[in-house]
């Protein structure tokens, strides 16, 4: 039994310290969880920490997941296996830079719903998802005979709301539905966000990554007998587009988490291992401008995105080791084995734009409405009108542009917007245009125009998240609204469709298809340089985003997803002329 008493935690009556490490199991492919967990176990922890995501769970209503990737049960016996504890924050709000905060795309097709308060509507549907998710976890709690020590309410909610009803029915939920090991909060370093987020009978946790000795000054005179705990102590940071990568001295980290291990403080790292954003799953920001996370999870974290050591672990080891007596010349597990590939050719072209109307399924509707009104998770939307009349030349205005967009009239491209590159928040307030306009010619007869639209990750930090939908909202030519759309919903989760007879163009927007063959057991990068933006599918699987405004320039390829004989495939959406890709064994962010 795991408790928390005033002086310290506590495991069947014996004290004990947590060290803890952040790893996400869906950012990880199965076939290594073994290899990160024996790597986190080397370096002295002796729990791992992660957060569950509602929308891989339950990504359509009433449909649910826990298989593959999204076996948290299957990750939390492993870590068991190697003698590991687990800390689980079950949400349903998570952030963890992930799509929508952990929220499922189809929350937002009912525009009254209101997420992270005590709504009912809201709630029901909390309660629907919880009710059969912690069928796989309260099975291992300690208090069962496994290994899941304490559950989190909610995440960060100070820095959100201030609903105490909506976090005492949280906690009741999860209570209702057999959690029975201690729960907690977890907020920032200050008195509003601490005021908003916790609860008083609730053990309270901090979020931190610097101030060690003195952060914890904010809990005086809320939680003054209680053992002190981090539970997020930020080793490093995330990347957005067109960001820096960012990084952090070694020696600054394993100084900052020496402080919290010197004063008896409890430590979970942040990331200790943070893996990739595959496919579209990476989320957003929205702080002065919209903010997409890029593929990579790298985090600055200990284990670097392929889980290969950084100078942080070994001296974070140090720590650790120190501080209980372990041995310090113990081997630690191999390093993983990379391969260079070199240049791979393109045997097959085809235009992207003809094959949006193969790829995709058709909708009709008065309206220009957005991804989650049809159902659509991720990826991209097509919406096309012929306009037909005697129109002078005006202004096209295209509104609730979320978030690259690009305009053909007649078959000519006129227009690229970027969502992430117009600062359109006013200082103080949450006011913003998401729109944009361009000139159209005047005609008479009949003008066919398409708007293709990118989503590029939902919000999942702050007060924009309950407001990303995908696509947009409204088209108006002048002051007369258009109405009556073609929309093709494209979730790019299965090209096998492409037709490669729909030749494209030097340099037009493409996907194309090359074959190599690879070693078993290494892993790869694929090098983007000289491609725009888009995406890549290796033997189906799609590996993630990649857009030439940096700081990614490679795209982590894992060894478990390829064979002897590979296929990939780039939809390049913006055009590039190459007719070949490098695939070696260097990262680059």
């Amino acid at each position: 039994m795991f408790e928390i008493r005033k002086d310290s935690f506590y495991i069947d009556g014996k004290p004990f310290r947590l060290f803890s490490g952040a790893m996400h199991y869906f950012r990880i492919l199965p076939e290594y969880w073994d290899d990160r967990f024996l790597k986190m176990k080397a370096a002295g922890f002796n729990a791992v920490e992660t957060v569950m995501c509602w929308n891989m769970h339950e990504p359509k209503e009433g449909q649910f997941c826990f298989d593959g990737i999204y076996d948290i049960a299957a990750y939390c016996r492993i870590a068991q296996k190697y003698g590991m504890y687990v800390i689980i924050r079950p949400g349903p709000y998570t952030c963890a830079e992930w799509d929508f905060g952990g929220f499922p795309a189809w929350l937002l097709k009912d525009k009254n719903l209101r997420i992270r308060c005590n709504d009912p509507v809201y709630m029901q549907k909390v309660e629907n998802y919880f009710r059969r998710a912690l069928k796989e976890i309260v099975p291992l709690q300690i208090t069962h005979g496994g290994n899941i020590i304490a559950m989190q309410i909610e995440n960060e909610y100070g820095s959100y709301g201030n609903d105490k009803k909506y976090l005492c029915r949280i906690e009741n939920v999860l209570r209702e539905n057999g959690v029975d090991v201690p729960l907690f909060t977890s907020d920032g370093t200050t008195s509003e966000m601490l005021s908003g987020g916790t609860l008083p009978h609730v053990y309270k946790t901090l979020n931190f990554g610097s101030r060690a000795d003195s952060a914890f000054n904010c809990l005086k005179g809320m939680q003054d007998d209680m053992p002190r705990t981090c539970m997020e102590f930020w080793c490093g940071w995330f990347d957005h587009w067109g960001e820096r990568h960012h990084t952090r001295n070694a020696a600054s980290v394993s100084a900052e988490v020496g402080k919290l291990v010197d004063s008896g403080c409890n430590v979970n790292i942040y990331m200790f291992h943070g893996g990739t954003n595959f496919g579209f799953t990476a989320g957003a920001n929205f702080g002065g401008k919209y903010q997409p996370t890029v593929t990579s999870y790298d985090d600055a974290a200990l284990l670097n995105e392929y889980g290969d050591y950084t100078k942080a672990y070994h001296k974070v080891r140090k720590v650790l080791y120190k501080a209980q007596g372990l041995d310090e010349n113990a081997p630690l597990p191999p390093r993983p084995q990379l391969q260079n590939i070199g240049k791979v050719k393109f045997t097959k072209k085809a235009d992207l734009w003809q094959n949006l109307y193969v790829l995709g399924e058709k909708h009709h509707s008065a309206t220009p409405e957005s991804m989650e009104r049809f159902g659509q998770n991720f990826g991209y939307i097509l919406y096309t009108k012929t306009l037909k009349g005697k129109y002078g030349a005006r202004k096209l205005y295209i509104e609730g542009a979320h978030d690259i967009v690009y305009v053909r009239i007649n078959g000519r491209m006129v227009k690229r917007y970027d969502r992430s590159s117009v600062l359109n928040l006013l200082s103080s307030d949450y006011r913003r245009s998401d729109g944009f306009s361009l000139n159209m010619p005047s005609f008479d007869g009949e003008v066919k125009i398409e708007i293709l639209v990118e989503g590029m990750g939902r919000v999942n930090y702050g007060p924009e998240t309950e407001n990303d939908r995908k696509g947009i909202q409204k088209v108006k030519l002048g002051y007369q609204t258009i109405f009556d759309w073609d929309i093709y919903t494209l979730p790019m989760d299965n090209l096998d469709k492409a037709d490669y007879s729909l030749k494209a163009e030097d340099n037009a927007s493409c996907i194309l298809e090359g074959e190599f063959t690879a070693e078993k057991g290494k892993d790869c990068f694929v090098d983007t340089k000289g491609f725009k933006k888009g995406f890549i599918l290796v033997n189906g699987f799609n590996i993630g985003r990649y857009w030439n405004k940096g700081p990614q320039r490679t795209l982590y390829l894992p060894a478990p997803l390829l064979k002897e004989k590979n296929t990939i495939t780039i939809v390049e959406q913006e055009g590039c002329g190459a007719t070949e890709i490098t695939i070696g064994d260097k990262h680059r962010l």
